[in-house]
């Protein structure tokens, strides 16, 4: 008797839709084909809609240890699943940060029995732990290593660049890096216009971004060293790091790639406010470009939740983030309904890029003997986003009020089904990701 069968669903298996039953036993999937005639306790019936693989949101802050009325591991994972997201990458800029085996043990105890999705946590590279960077390779659920090459939440901050070199040298594992350049940010300070959050992206300038990817491309070229720029905002940075691919990769999030400056200012004051900032639609243009050319490698949500109180404050006492773990998929399906990309592409993107890059076990494929992970979508499917809706402790969203085609109706994870039309099921059960 099998635990699961998904049937009649037009399944993504290498790299396209078949037509398929999926049978799964032990969190596994053991079978695939045509038909599958035998018993199981729970069949899934899948007609109409599209079943992918379990789909990875490789940047989150889910703000546990030390933020936790805005957001912790239960409530970010509840957000996670109720979007279809089976697996997070979750940061270190926590409060203590997760800087030292201590406080990573710390993070793992924390989400045991806990979080609803799979996952995996950053390790915080600082300017003084470069002999703990040397020995990451075998952590349990360490996905890599975040950099902080300019200042933004929290106090992980490496800025001089003896010690980012530094940390490069000594990293055993992918190192993700907030490119923004911390000299040129405090310079820029004076730019700063009270009560104006237009002036955001004239503080964290073009230049601020694109000299810290500079940087950090030289030193991650000079020692032969992984590394995955995360939230990439300017059209310097996309011509620059298409022409140094190989162990150079990038991330652009959903929000880069839906709204736009000045329009998101006006219309969302500081809800709109993150770093690196959303610019003007000349950036937007050319993210877009790189997204239909396969010039990046993966989209993240950047979750970065703020309770609205405190984004209520006058800029720049404005804290900088925005939520987006809930909402990844349904932005992105949107997309590829209005063509923007193909459905192929984002499943590059958000499954099977983030396995390649950081060596994850047995998931992003719908293949026997890997991980029975699951994101079910129905294409035709039309939502209005909404406040109330969120499963983030936040409670908003920059996209409240708008409507998109094409949802996740249904979570699977390790063969259990988490969330079903908006419903999260059951018991937090996620386990940590496994890497080669």
């Amino acid at each position: 008797m099998l635990d699961l069968i998904i049937k009649n669903g037009s399944c993504f298996i290498d790299g396209k839709l078949q037509k398929k039953d999926i049978g799964v036993t032990k969190g596994k999937i053991i079978n695939i084909s045509d038909s599958i005639s035998e018993e199981a306790n729970i069949v899934y019936d899948a007609l109409s809609q599209t079943v992918l693989p379990g789909c990875i949101d490789t940047q989150t802050h889910f703000r546990e240890p030390g933020s936790t009325d805005t957001e912790d591991l239960h409530s970010g994972s509840k957000a996670a699943v109720a979007g279809g997201i089976t697996a997070v990458f979750e940061m270190p800029n926590t409060n203590p940060p997760t800087s030292s085996k201590k406080e990573f043990q710390r993070k793992l105890d924390l989400a045991k029995n806990r979080m609803y999705c799979n996952y995996a946590f950053y390790f915080g590279a600082t300017a003084n732990n470069s002999n703990e960077l040397a020995d990451l390779k075998n952590l349990e659920g360490c996905c890599g290593i975040k950099l902080f090459a300019g200042s933004s939440t929290g106090n992980l901050l490496v800025a001089n660049e003896e010690d980012i070199d530094k940390v490069f040298q000594n990293s055993s594992k992918v190192v993700a890096v907030h490119s923004e350049d911390e000299e040129i940010l405090n310079k820029n300070k004076k730019l700063i216009k009270s009560g104006d959050v237009h002036s955001h992206p004239v503080w964290r300038s073009e230049e601020c971004a694109m000299s810290s990817t500079r940087r950090i491309v030289k030193i991650a070229e000079r020692h032969n060293k992984k590394a995955h720029v995360l939230h990439v905002s300017t059209k310097q940075e996309v011509d620059f790091l298409s022409q140094h691919k190989g162990n150079i990769t990038f991330e652009i999030t959903p929000q880069h790639l839906t709204i736009f400056a000045p329009d998101c200012y006006d219309k969302l004051g500081t809800y709109a406010q993150m770093n690196p900032p959303i610019r003007d639609k000349s950036h937007y243009d050319k993210l877009w470009y790189a997204v239909k050319k396969n010039l990046n490698d993966t989209i993240g949500s950047d979750h970065a939740p703020h309770l609205k109180v405190n984004k209520d404050k006058e800029y720049p006492n404005s804290p900088s983030g925005m939520p987006g773990v809930q909402t990844l998929m349904t932005v992105m399906l949107d997309h590829v309904n209005n063509e923007n990309l193909s459905l192929n592409q984002l499943i590059k993107l958000v499954c099977e890029n983030p396995i390649k890059i950081f060596g994850i076990k047995n998931k992003g494929l719908i293949k026997e003997g890997f991980d029975a992970d699951f994101t079910i979508v129905d294409m035709n499917k039309k939502i209005i986003i909404k406040n109330d809706n969120i499963e983030s402790k936040c409670g908003w969203t920059p996209f409240n009020g708008s409507e998109f085609k094409g949802t996740p109706v249904a979570t699977i994870i390790n063969g259990k089904i988490k969330m079903k039309e908006g419903k999260i099921i059951g018991e937090p059960e996620g386990t940590p990701l496994e890497f080669n």
